[in-house]
């Protein structure tokens, strides 16, 4: 079922036809003509049964006996169909904040997630029929598609070039709008945008997984470091060499290349040793 345009005149004209029938039957009245009074109160009675007014940024859901007749999106006064029932469907931009949902990550890791879902309804037929609340159905189907992509990703990692749920939160929002929007096609839900809003380890771990943070930040530094010191004391050796300033046998860089390396990793501040005499 597709959204189509329903019957629909300008409302004021509806309006007029509703007074002049009335008019009528109440002039036949005068007259004492029975007939004519009970069949223009009857025509006015069944023509006002069809005005309706439809507010800016709502459609309303014609249905006769039954039967789908169209949507009115454009907003005013409007005479339909008479005798048809008329559900309001808003179509405006609205939010949908999941609760915080605890889920395991790629890895096993047990993380309390959360996302901000906006979305706006762009089918209305698909909306009222195709569902029965499509506001639940939404929510339902948010927290589903929170749970999937949350299970595709490791929550951090120090490997750069994996997708995790800290570090690429742009990446993840993505899949998580382009899911979501999936499950909620049937509903005729146009998903804008879906973002995070709270990510982190579940409380029964967070306190190990910080210090496994911290010990990953270490070594990852750590192996920084390593490779500048290198890199260096080869300079610092090859450049020493070029210029001139010194002619050094293998003993002798290897000591310099020693003690560089031992003032560049130490973790603390290297105290000097002058030596005034020879090196051996």
């Amino acid at each position: 079922m597709r959204e189509e345009n329903a019957f629909a005149i300008n409302g004021f004209i509806g309006v007029l036809l509703v007074v002049l029938f009335a008019g009528a039957a109440v002039y036949f009245v005068s007259i004492e003509n029975i007939f004519l009074v009970i069949l223009f109160a009857f025509i006015a009675a069944i023509l006002f049964t069809g005005i309706t007014i439809v507010q800016p940024n709502q459609g309303k859901v014609i249905t006769f006996f039954g039967k789908y007749m169209g949507t009115i999106r454009n907003s005013g006064l409007f005479l339909t169909v008479p005798l048809t029932l008329r559900k309001t469907v808003s179509l405006r931009v609205r939010n949908f904040n999941s609760k915080k949902l605890k889920v395991n990550d790629v890895e096993g890791n047990p993380i309390e997630i959360a996302a901000v879902v906006v979305f706006r309804v762009v089918d209305t037929a698909k909306a009222v029929f195709e569902v029965d609340y499509y506001e639940e159905f939404v929510e339902i189907q948010s927290e589903t598609a929170i749970r999937h992509v949350a299970g595709k990703y490791p929550y951090d990692t120090f490997a750069d070039e994996e997708v995790t749920l800290r570090g690429n939160s742009d990446i993840v929002s993505e899949e998580l709008a382009r899911n979501i929007q999936e499950r909620l096609a049937v509903s005729g839900v146009e998903v804008i945008e879906a973002r995070l809003t709270h990510l982190a380890y579940s409380t029964e771990i967070a306190s190990a997984m910080l210090q496994r943070q911290q010990a990953g930040a270490i070594l990852s530094a750590r192996q920084k470091i390593v490779e500048g010191a290198v890199s260096m004391a080869q300079m610092a050796v090859e450049q020493l060499e070029a210029n001139g300033v010194l002619d050094l046998d293998e003993e002798r860089k290897v000591h310099m290349v020693n003690n560089i390396m031992v003032a560049i990793i130490s973790d603390r501040g290297t105290q000097p040793v002058i030596n005034v005499g020879s090196l051996y």
